[in-house]
């Protein structure tokens, strides 16, 4: 029988029919044999063909048979499933109209089993063959009814032959749009296991080919997935189901801290190689699931960033000799013309000039030398109310006057993880910015500080000046750029670099009246 068939793969009379239709037929096969052997066993037990015996076990017989012979996964591959569904469905139909003839007629109970044979033919049946089976089906009962009503039978029969009837028409259309919208369901759940297919597909390109390293953990430590660029920078070649604090132990630590502190750089693997990792807990896995290491070649960052450093040194270099031949070309100008000069007052103005542009040069010498210091920060966590406070006393010694044109607005609670020398260069050059363009008035430079998330502080130094155009704010942290004619234009670049020395960022915020520089860092080293 084909009970005994694979469910998923068949002979060739099975190829492109939908597995569902394959299961329903088999099944509706098994239905068929039970009830054909219980015709032929035990029906007359139940009181089936008491009026013609020889009719019903012919009947019998014949439905066993057709049962038998159809139900074979052969009889698909010589006859093809739709001749063999309309065959079956016919042999159901006859045999039970000659089983029912054979029993008393409707009340024999047989109609109730062409209902059944009905639904199942909605599972298997195409388009408008359902309603011709129950056609067929309402037709061999009234036709029954009517030559028994012939013979003396009750014209109230006909009252319950055509409630069947009326059945076997709800019960095919119902079964069959059951049978459409599980197709449907069917087709579309198959669609969308194809587009998740292809998009696994793709993530896992993405992550074999990508160049930073992947390794799924799950809660026992273990790696259960792991990239090829893992392995390749961790130096060992399987690490699927292993402890990674076997591997190295500082990923115990780096686990136990989940994704709460950010990344880090650590030497990692037996190589030791210097990588920076980043832990993160999988959103699907909740607080105690699998969790994301990624790992990204740290030396080899390191080089790229050594290069990009090479590449702008040379053109610093080149903006530094180019800007300091004006000023030196003054002073030798300045300085010959002082040898012949002799009125005093001419000379007062000409050692001016010598004077002024030596300390452009000396500035500038100056803001680059700090370029060099940015790779010696000391982060430390600095109080920002009194740090601020000193450095503004620094710049106003004991005018109140102009005391009062800086207002501070820093809680004591604020701390900022910084080097102390490169904070107190960052704040005077901004405050000096503020300063030159504010109106001047009591409390047009302000500085302030407010709480970011994951423990990050911000501190802002406003002014009430006019503000930076859109054309000049694209360059502003640019080398040598500057709007001031006697500005170096190294300032707010050196200001920025020294804060990312620092981890942390430096920044122009908003567009409306006065500029307001917003320094971002860790209140903690």
């Amino acid at each position: 029988m084909p009970a005994h068939a694979s469910a998923t793969e068949g002979p060739a009379g099975w190829a492109g029919v939908d597995r569902s239709r394959r299961l329903s037929l088999r099944y509706f096969n098994f239905f068929r044999l039970l009830l054909a052997g219980i015709f032929v066993g035990g029906g007359q037990s139940f009181g089936l063909g008491g009026e013609h015996p020889f009719a019903y076990e012919i009947a019998s017989f014949g439905y066993l048979a057709a049962v038998l012979s159809l139900g074979f996964p052969d009889a698909v591959r010589r006859l093809g499933l739709e001749r063999v569904i309309l065959l079956l469905i016919l042999a159901d139909v006859l045999g039970l109209s000659v089983i029912m003839w054979a029993s008393g007629g409707y009340r024999s109970g047989m109609p109730v089993l062409m209902m059944v044979v009905l639904a199942g033919t909605g599972l298997l049946a195409e388009g408008r063959m359902v309603l011709f089976f129950a056609a067929l089906a309402t037709l061999s009962v009234l036709l029954e009814n009517a030559w028994r009503f012939a013979a003396g039978g009750q014209p109230g029969d006909f009252l319950q032959v055509g409630i069947f009837c009326t059945g076997f028409f709800g019960i095919a259309i119902v079964s069959r749009r059951l049978a459409l919208r599980a197709q449907v369901n069917a087709l579309l759940a198959a669609e969308r296991g194809q587009a998740l297919a292809r998009q696994q597909a793709v993530n896992e390109r993405i992550i074999r080919d990508m160049h930073d390293g992947v390794i799924v953990v799950g809660v026992d430590g273990r790696a259960l997935q792991i990239n090829p660029q893992a392995a390749m920078l961790l130096g060992v070649s399987r690490l699927e189901g292993r402890l990674l604090a076997e591997v190295d132990p500082v990923f115990e630590e780096a686990l136990a801290r989940g994704d709460g502190l950010g990344p880090r750089v650590l030497r990692l693997g037996p190589a030791g190689r210097l990588m920076r990792c980043r832990t993160v807990r999988s959103e699907a896995g909740g607080a105690t699931g699998e969790i994301l290491i990624y790992l990204t070649d740290f030396e080899d960052v390191e080089r790229q960033m050594q290069q990009l450093k090479l590449a702008a040194l040379g053109r610093l270099t080149a903006s530094m000799a180019h800007e300091i031949r004006n000023p030196l070309s003054a002073v030798t100008q300045a300085a010959e013309l002082l040898c012949e000069e002799k009125r005093a007052d001419m000379q007062a103005r000409l050692a001016r000039i010598i004077n002024d542009n030596a300390h452009r040069i000396e500035r500038m010498i100056r803001d680059v030398l700090a370029l060099g210091r940015r790779e010696h920060a000391v982060p430390e966590a600095l109080p920002l109310a009194a740090f601020a406070a000193e450095v503004i006393d620094a710049r106003v010694l004991t005018d109140e006057t102009e005391r009062a044109v800086y207002a501070l607005d820093i809680g004591a609670g604020f701390t900022l993880g910084i080097d102390r020398a490169h904070l107190h260069q960052i704040l005077d050059n901004l405050l000096a910015n503020a300063r030159r363009y504010c109106s001047g008035q009591p409390g047009s430079v302000r500085l302030y500080a407010e709480p970011l998330a994951g423990g990050r502080v911000a501190l802002h130094v406003a002014d009430d000046g006019p503000g930076i155009d859109a054309a000049t704010r694209s360059h502003l942290f640019e080398p040598f750029f500057t709007t001031h004619a006697k500005g170096t234009g190294l300032g707010l670049y050196i200001a920025r670099e020294l804060a990312e020395a620092n981890d942390a960022e430096l920044e122009l915020h908003g567009e409306g009246p006065g500029a307001d520089f917003v320094l971002t860092g860790r209140s903690r080293p």
